[in-house]
Formats: structure tokens, sequence, C-alpha cells
């Protein structure tokens, strides 16, 4: 071997390892960004000794996958756990305080109470009381979903603009990705920054991607909608400025095909765009009919009857007064209009006698004839009412018979129930995603010990490399001295 071919290969050896320290110390310095894979510099000899360095990355693509399919599920399932509780603190109060269970348990109380001494007014004024906290609580809790579901859809609005950022950002990265990848160079780093906006996405639509020539990846969402392919495809959403009860939410389009909301407690609704739709569409709106079907069950359980005469809208009343709500057959609305009769409220120049003698109607719904100032029949019947079975609408979630009381109970307990299942489905959901994460670290991360380890590989063998140099350098200073 000559000394210059001597010399070429020594120099092509520190090259070579000054360019493997240099990935290696970008290994250790981005160990902490999770977004980072690792980087490999393979060496490559050729005749005659010469070497060159090849950068590679560290992927694993069955890992990736199951990763964004984890990110999507944990996301939908904690954008609807998460509003679950501001719902239930917003319709019911702390502990159940306001909802229209207490405030119905409250009134049977009062009720009874008067029922023990009905010539005591007082008693009769405390009854109207409670049934003007039962009808605040059915009217507030309207007002609260509502209101809920109109923030929810601004957040919808946002998600999708923030949606259509990401694919913008997409597209401009996975356009370095495709000239890199045409021009030779490294695209490590944007390759690292196009996985870190896929798994960004992921949170928000769930998807698939494919990898065409140069590197060059269509995005689908996992139904085969297009999401990406060259140019963005466009996501729109129409936000509505409030809504009523029974209002259908405006749709979710990605390039013109509606997202869908999924169903379940352990909900099918992946990506937290979804999640947020089954929240406004879904849990809110089947909340929103329970309180309906709770102020149908109390306008029909205080209506006053009479022989041969139809039962007339008594200390609850409606719109549709002075008949009463079809019997089982859901009101849109009606726990946002019910109201207390004015006839029995004190306050708007009524009596509340009219609640233990009757004829708020007129004369022929009067019960205590005889006006005896002891007559308890009729209170005594209301609140048997609150617990007698009647129809409700399977509408709303709640298919068990029962008195309109045990259906406002059974209420909270469908609530309490779908959302101890969404709380559940979020941990379980949130841990995949935090494993697949791990996995995928594991396999494509950065291990610091591993890396340091190389370095001091590397640091030998750029000694070696610089000894051979000294050496060569020696024999051609002895050549030339010989030679002069």
């Amino acid at each position: 071997m000559s000394l210059s071919t001597a010399l070429s290969i020594a120099q092509s050896a520190l090259l070579a390892t000054s360019k493997q320290t240099s990935v290696v110390s970008r290994n250790v310095a981005d160990a902490s960004n999770t977004d980072y894979a690792r980087r490999v510099a393979v060496v490559t000899s050729t005749a005659p000794g010469a070497r060159s360095v090849e950068i590679q990355r560290a992927t694993n693509d069955l890992l990736f996958r199951q990763n964004l399919s984890a990110l999507s599920a944990s996301s939908g399932q904690s954008a609807l756990y998460a509003g679950m509780d501001q719902l239930d603190l917003s319709v019911n109060g702390v502990d159940n305080a306001s909802s229209a269970s207490t405030a119905i348990a409250n009134l049977q109380q009062a009720l009874q109470l008067y029922a023990t001494t009905p010539s005591n007014q007082n008693l009769g004024a405390n009854v109207i009381d409670a049934a003007k906290q039962a009808v605040r609580s059915l009217n507030d809790g309207t007002t609260a979903i509502q209101d809920f579901r109109t923030q929810t859809d601004s957040q919808i609005a946002t998600a999708v603009s923030d949606l259509n950022s990401l694919l913008g950002q997409f597209q401009d990265t996975n356009k370095a990705v495709i000239s890199g990848t045409r021009s030779g160079t490294d695209v490590s780093d944007a390759l690292d920054q196009r996985d870190a906006i896929l798994k960004k996405i992921a949170e928000y639509v769930p998807i698939s991607t494919f990898t065409r020539g140069d590197n060059d990846m269509v995005i689908t969402t996992t139904d085969g909608t297009t999401l990406f392919e060259t140019v963005p495809r466009s996501v729109t959403f129409t936000p509505s400025s409030g809504y009523s009860a029974g209002a259908a939410g405006s749709r979710v389009y990605i390039d013109n095909v509606p997202l869908s909301a999924g169903s379940g407690d352990n909900t099918t609704a992946v990506g937290k765009l979804a999640g947020m739709i089954k929240l406004r569409d879904s849990v809110a709106s089947t909340m929103q009919s329970q309180l309906d079907e709770i102020a149908r069950g109390l306008i029909t359980a205080f209506a006053e009857t009479a022989p041969a005469q139809p039962d007339a809208a008594g200390l609850f009343t409606w719109s549709g007064a002075p008949s009463i709500p079809p019997a089982g057959t859901l009101v849109d609305g009606l726990a946002g209009s019910i109201s207390v009769n004015a006839a029995f409220d004190p306050s708007a120049g009524g009596n509340p006698a009219l609640l233990r003698d009757g004829g708020a109607n007129g004369l022929a719904y009067v019960s205590n004839t005889a006006g005896a100032a002891s007559y308890s029949d009729l209170l005594i019947a209301y609140s048997d009412r609150l617990d007698q079975p009647m129809a409700f609408d399977t509408s709303a979630g709640i298919t068990i018979t029962s008195g309109v009381s045990d259906y406002a109970a059974n209420a909270i307990g469908w609530f309490e129930g779908v959302r101890q299942q969404a709380s559940t489905n979020a941990d379980a959901k949130e841990a995949l995603a935090t494993r697949t994460a791990e996995a995928l670290s594991n396999d494509t991360g950065v291990n610091v010990d591993q890396e340091m380890s190389l370095l001091l590989d590397l640091e030998h063998t750029y000694q070696a490399s610089a000894r051979m140099m000294k050496t060569v350098d020696d024999m051609l200073d002895a050549l030339l001295g010989a030679v002069g």
C-alpha cells in the first residue's frame, strides 16, 4: 500500500467518524424530544478503503399506526368525558343540589306537610315556592344544556380551523420531504416534523396513511374519506349562533363527506371532533329530552280532573294550557317553558288554597265542594300521583316505567352511569395511547446510555485514525528527509 493511499484511507476514516459523532451527538441532544426518531450513521466501505456515511432514520410503521389509532380513540373519549363533567355541574350542580330530582323531592315533602294541616295557608304558600323551585330547576337546566351545546359548537368550529391549519402545515412538510428525497439529501428532520403533525391530526380525526414514490404521503380517514392527497381536502363546519331544544346541530364535512359522531358510552367517536359532536347531539340532547319529560310528568301529575271534563293544567302550566300534553309523547323544549300557574301563586294575585280545593279551571273542577278547611284528599292525591307510574317517551333514553319522582331520579342515574362508563373508558384508552407511545419510543427513540457508549467507541476509532495519520506523516517526513 502506498503512503498516499494510506493517508487517504486515514482521512476518509476521520471524516466518517466525524459524521458519525455528529449524528450520535444530535441523538443525545434530542433524547427528550418525543417527536424525534433516532438517527443511525451507516458506514459503507469502498475500495481502496474509502468510507461513506449514510444517515438512516429509525422507523416502525406498525407501532406508529397503532399509536395514531390509540391517540384518536383517547382524544375522542377524553373530550366526551370532560364535556360530561361540565354538563353535569351546569345542570345538576354540586351533589345534584340544583337538579330536578332534588326540587321534586322538596316539592313532595312540602305537599305532604301541607296535607297534614290543610287549613294553614302558609304551608300552602310553601308548596307554591317549592313548585317554583322545580320550575326554576327545569328552566335553568334547559338554558344550561342549550348554552353548553352552543359552546360545544364553538369548540367544534375552533377544532375544524385547527385541523385545516395542521393540514396546511402537513402540505409544506410533505413538499420538503418529497424535494429532499428527489435530491438525495437527508430528510430525517422533515420526516420527524411530518410524523409530529400526523399525531396532532390524529387527535382530531382517525386517520390512515400510505406512502407513494418519493416519500409522498396520502392521508385518509379510517372510513376512507380523503383528507390529504397532494393538497389538503377541505374540512368545513357552519356553527350555530344558538340552540333550542330539539334543534339539530350542523355536521362537520371532510371533502363533502359528513363526519360520523359514533355511538355508545365506550364511544366509537374517535377523535375529539367526533367526541364533541356526540356530546352536542347525543348526550346533551338526551339530557334535554329527559328534562322535557319530567316537565310533562309534573304538568300531568298536578292536572285538575273532573267528571265528564277533560283534564286541565293545574299547578304547572305550559303554552298549550288548559289542555295537558299528550301522554307518552315528548314535547321538545317543555322544560324551558313550564311555569307555575298564576292562579295558585300569591305573588301574582293567585290563591294557594286552590291546590287544596281545586277549581283553578272553573267550578266544575272544584273538589272540596263543602269548603272544609281540613280537606286534604286532593293534596294527598297530588302527592300520590308523583309516584304513580305513567307513560314516558322511550326516545329520552329511559325505558323504565315509573312515576315522575322516580323518573327524575332515574335521569340522574342514567347520566351518572354514562359518565362513569365514559370515565372508565377514557382511562383505558389513555393508557393504551401511553403504552403505544412508550413502545414506539423504545423502538425508535433515543437511549442515552447506548448513545454515550457509542460515542466512546467513536472516540477510540477517531484516535486510531489519528494515530494512523501521524504514522503516515512521520513516514513521509522520513522519506522526504532521505531524498533531501
